[in-house]
């Protein structure tokens, strides 16, 4: 391969490289239908000069099929008449416009075919024109539903959703070990509380149980040391045998007061 013929198809590859890229589809398919009415508007032009010279050349036969009719007739009248020469003049005035008229016909016939050719081309065009019209209505949306579906895939495929998610894993995580943490301090702040409770109520209950024991062993004669007191059977028996009336007045004089506190 020589050397020119190589920049040749260099050349060309990069031409129909350049010239792909810059093909529009939706700008293509309106150039395309532009271009087949511009076709349409010439086919339409062709076929009414061809109608036109069509009707021309039909009267041109028609005249000169009438002309040799009438000089057929002029020949006959002239042969009755008993004049020779004159019917041989008609005759040849005849023959020349029926020869016209044959070549007229001929040429009439090839034009009524033409006529007729051209007449189904427009129609085809037509039909073609009108399909390629719905067709590239349906093309553009396509299109146009395409780019869309591209810029869309794109727009995914630049959200980093991985990460996105990951972070709301994390922070799920984190809240759920907040509401641990709240949880636990919530149940030791309650057990704690409960526990203060305990303690104190024994506290402030354990001076009230010394001196009740204190009176019990007073009523009964006897000591009861501190923190310890007398059996519910003894004290009962103690207090009946030993009650006598002026520790019965004390006693209801005591149920008196603690009734009105």
């Amino acid at each position: 391969m020589g050397l020119f013929d190589r920049i040749s198809r260099v050349v060309k590859a990069n031409l129909n490289d350049l010239v792909n890229k810059a093909e529009d589809p939706e700008k293509i398919l309106e150039q395309s239908v532009t271009d087949m009415q511009e076709d349409l508007v010439q086919l339409r032009q062709a076929v009414a000069s061809a109608i036109a010279t069509q009707k021309r050349t039909q009267t041109q036969y028609n005249q000169a099929e009438s002309q040799s009719n009438q000089w057929q007739q002029r020949a006959q009248l002239a042969l009755q008449k008993g004049d020779e020469t004159l019917a041989r003049e008609a005759l040849v005035r005849k023959k020349s416009h029926a020869e016209t008229a044959a070549t007229l016909k001929a040429s009439l016939d090839q034009q009524s075919a033409q006529v007729e050719s051209l007449k189904r081309n427009l129609i085809g065009l037509e039909s073609k024109i009108s399909e390629a019209k719905t067709k590239k209505d349906m093309l553009k949306a396509r299109i146009s539903a395409a780019k869309a579906q591209e810029q869309l895939n794109n727009t995914i495929g630049t959200l980093n959703t991985g990460s996105s998610m990951a972070a709301f894993d994390r922070m799920e995580e984190k809240v759920l070990q907040i509401e641990a943490r709240a949880g636990a301090s919530a149940e030791l702040a309650a057990g704690g509380s409960n526990l203060e409770e305990q303690f104190r109520l024994l506290e402030s209950g354990g001076d009230v149980d010394d001196e009740l024991a204190q009176m019990k062993a007073q009523l009964t004669g006897g000591s009861v040391s501190q923190g310890q007191l007398p059996a519910a059977g003894k004290t009962a028996a103690a207090s009946s045998s030993e009650s006598s009336p002026v520790i019965d007045a004390e006693l209801e004089e005591l149920r008196s007061q603690l009734n009105k506190m």
